[in-house]
């Protein structure tokens, strides 16, 4: 009669976090349940990597929400040339350049780019209702929002072309980020102060792992809206602005709380 899995004894940390811990043998091997689960954990962060960009399903719920989208694309052609150069992905297509060079309005405050990125499904998941828990404090400070851009085969340093072609002040980034064997859907956020092609990733800032199981989307309004005042405020972001978000607390106060705009 074959021996049953033995228990790991950090089996009671499971349930703290999502990591592949304390996961079991059978023998000198994996338990088949933890095999097959790893399996599955791949597949999913494959088809996140290579599922198509539903961009029109964005702009609608954005349009709900009472946002005027525009939508690009990189210079990348097709997701396998996406993939194989990055440097591609970072640069508007000509015909996208042209679209926001006649775009109004200009000068704004701040514009929303949305990427797919690496995970099409952490955009399609989290870019809209993170977008609507900023809004208040976008409303309440008064900051003028330009229209918000929807980008096909997008980096992070795409926003910068297209914040220096709309005339904003900072860009802010929404983004898939590469996917994890346990968070195929995590939405990142780079904001921009300044923004103009040749920009350094040390000079901007990143929100990480925004989905339900990591940083909620009332906690990444927050700090988003936190960093847009101080960058204001310093006329910079990178890492010249700390994260000191957390100095204030998070309460149904919380818009009045934010540094003055």
């Amino acid at each position: 009669m074959a021996e049953p899995p033995a228990r790991d004894p950090w089996t009671h940390l499971t349930g703290l976090t999502a990591a592949r811990i304390a996961l079991g043998r059978a023998g000198p091997a994996l338990p088949t349940r933890e095999v097959l689960a790893l399996s599955l954990a791949h597949a999913q962060a494959r088809d996140a990597v290579h599922a198509p960009f539903d961009s029109e399903g964005v702009a609608r719920g954005l349009a709900a929400l009472g946002h005027a989208t525009l939508q690009v694309a990189s210079a990348a052609p097709d997701r396998a040339t996406y993939l194989r150069r990055p440097d591609l992905g970072r640069r508007l297509s000509s015909a996208s350049r042209e679209v926001l060079d006649r775009a109004e309005p200009r000068d704004a405050d701040l514009v929303l780019v949305v990427a797919d990125g690496l995970s099409s499904a952490a955009v399609h998941a989290h870019a809209v209702p993170l977008t609507q828990a900023l809004q208040p404090y976008l409303d309440r400070a008064g900051w003028s929002l330009g229209p918000v851009v929807i980008a096909t085969q997008g980096r992070v340093a795409l926003g910068d072309e297209i914040g220096e072609a709309l005339g904003a002040a900072m860009v802010a980034l929404l983004v898939g980020e590469r996917p994890g064997l346990s968070s195929p859907d995590s939405l990142g956020v780079y904001l921009t102060h300044g923004p103009r092609v040749g920009r350094t990733d040390a000079e901007r800032n990143c929100i990480s792992n925004i989905r339900p199981q990591g940083l909620s989307y009332d906690e990444a309004a927050f700090k988003l809206a936190w960093h847009i005042a101080e960058a204001r405020r310093l006329g910079l972001t990178g890492v010249a602005l700390k994260d000191e978000s957390d100095l204030v607390s998070l309460t149904t106060q919380t818009h009045d709380q934010l540094p003055p705009a």
